[in-house]
């Protein structure tokens, strides 16, 4: 198993980790040992630094020398840095006036997960992969578990409201009762090759009481049916659950051979030796109350994300004239409001 955590801050997208949108700023008088200031907040310039050492870690942990003072990818990092700062602010005052708040124990949480999920529960394991990329667990959580956390929260709440009624699944329903239902589907199996020769050659090993899962497994170029034996689910016209669509000339003769008929056919990819090997299942709509539940889920789903775009945009229209910046500090762009990054462990 691969020892470097799969979730860590990648140097360059640093400002991505953060559920929070970017207030525009001004260049200002801030405290002099601050990079910027929110409201009446400061960002330490102690911050400022950790958080660049840690991106200078992860250069370092994938073979890359950390940027140089002057250069455009530092100039881009620091901008980054900054920016992921004052949104990490930016959130904090947000959360704390919706009432939201992540603790050490959320936090902790996390890491156990992570740890199970990854590591088989050995911290030790963790530990070793956490100094293999030279970060410290404080770190991960400060820089990444902690404003996931903080956003993942901070979004529920903002959506919470957001419950789809049965009257409105219903509607939908009715105006979309064409994506809910199944078209036909049939068991067939099939064997590809290029050419026309060695398919009749096949053809006729089949017909003359060869073994089609053989050879298929020999003979068959789709390697994926070729290992079940040549054998596929097909949907007329379209796909369902496990049964895919096919191209025209394949899906004509699946559905129109017998059941155990064997035929040939041509299409873009080659010769096919094809044998339906089961009845063909018709098309059914289904009912709504056979996804009501579904429905339900994807339009609240579609609903709380169009709310979550609107309460960032509203926190940038907030914010903006909030943020100061001390000389040489205000990032060249500004970030465009954004949804939160999910959580490590999903």
């Amino acid at each position: 198993m691969k020892t470097r955590l799969p979730f860590l801050l990648l140097a360059t997208l640093l400002v991505a980790l953060l559920a929070a949108c970017g207030g525009g700023g001004t260049s200002g008088p801030v405290p002099a040992d601050a990079i910027a200031q929110v409201g009446s907040v400061p960002i330490s310039k102690a911050s400022f630094t950790a958080l660049m050492n840690v991106a200078c870690a992860r250069y370092k942990a994938q073979g890359q020398a950390c940027p140089k003072v002057g250069t455009p990818t530092y100039s881009s990092l620091r901008d980054s840095a900054v920016t992921f700062l004052v949104q990490q602010e930016e959130l904090a005052q947000e959360a704390e006036k919706l009432g939201v708040t992540v603790t050490q124990g959320d936090i902790q949480k996390q890491v156990d997960q992570i740890t199970k999920t990854y590591y088989q529960g050995s911290k030790a394991k963790l530990m070793q992969a956490l100094k293999k990329d030279d970060i410290t667990l404080a770190q991960l959580e400060q820089y990444e578990l902690r404003p996931n956390l903080l956003g993942h929260d901070v979004q529920n709440k903002v959506t919470s409201a957001i419950v789809i009624s049965t009257a409105a699944a219903q509607k939908y329903y009715d105006a979309n009762k064409a994506s809910f239902t199944t078209p036909e589907t049939r068991e067939v199996r099939h064997i590809l090759v290029k050419s026309k020769s060695l398919a009749q050659n096949i053809e006729q090993q089949v017909k003359n009481g060869g073994n089609f899962a053989t050879l298929a497994k020999k003979y068959s170029k789709d390697t994926g049916s070729a290992a079940q034996g040549g054998k596929i689910c097909v949907a007329h016209g379209g796909s369902s659950g496990a049964c895919q669509q096919t191209v025209a000339p394949f899906d004509k003769a699946a559905f129109s051979l017998k059941t155990n008929e064997v035929g040939l056919v041509h299409s873009v990819y080659g010769w096919h030796v094809i044998q339906p090997i089961g009845a063909i299942k018709p098309a059914h709509a289904q009912t709504f109350q056979q996804v009501k539940a579904q429905i339900q889920a994807n339009l609240a789903s579609q609903q709380k994300q169009t709310a979550w775009q609107a309460w960032l945009a509203k926190m940038a229209k907030d914010f903006k004239g909030k943020v100061a910046y001390q000389t040489s500090y205000e990032p060249a762009t500004t970030t465009t409001p954004t949804t939160p990054a999910p959580t490590t462990t999903g």
